[in-house]
């Protein structure tokens, strides 16, 4: 189902928290759940992966991972104030060390002149804190997509790696 490159991803990912007793959990939007699917592909990932949570809708990040309504309602839900939330938000649900969420414009519709189609906010919570970033993929719904979980989980790995 997915990538070789995204299948090593997740088991270095799985690997380097197993090695630290720690877990993740996943926070998704524009992804529909494809971030923990990679995880949850790797055989012996219920011992670092903890659970995910896919708040497609705007209620349901706001009901399940605390984001505030104003975040959503004055910045859209793509916005890095919302993946920021949400990560914490599941970072906390879960009491896992690590979470990632992903809010973006897969497409083919919905785009804007300030958040065109491939556009996707990332957020990482971290023990150091939350770190988030913008990429904006080419392609159409499935690149996007398939381009948002390499990416997410290439981040993890590296947030991972340089953490104390």
């Amino acid at each position: 189902m997915f990538s070789s490159e995204i299948e090593t991803l997740a088991s270095e990912l799985g690997q380097l928290l197993l090695a630290r007793g720690e877990t993740v959990a996943t926070a998704e939007s524009c992804t529909g759940g494809l971030i923990a699917g990679a995880m949850t592909e790797i055989a012996g990932s219920s011992a670092w992966f903890e659970r995910g949570y896919i708040t497609y809708a705007n209620q349901a990040k706001v009901s399940l991972l605390d984001v505030p309504a104003a975040f959503i309602d004055g910045l859209g839900a793509v916005s890095e104030p919302v993946v920021a939330a949400m990560a914490q938000g599941a970072a906390d649900g879960a009491a896992a060390r690590w979470a990632v969420a992903v809010s973006g414009v897969a497409g083919p519709t919905g785009g804007s002149v300030d958040k065109p189609v491939g556009t996707v906010w990332f957020a990482f919570a971290t023990p150091e804190g939350i770190h988030t970033e913008k990429q904006v993929f080419a392609g159409n719904r499935s690149a996007v997509r398939m381009a948002t979980v390499y990416h997410a989980l290439l981040r993890l790995v590296a947030l991972v790696k340089q953490a104390t």
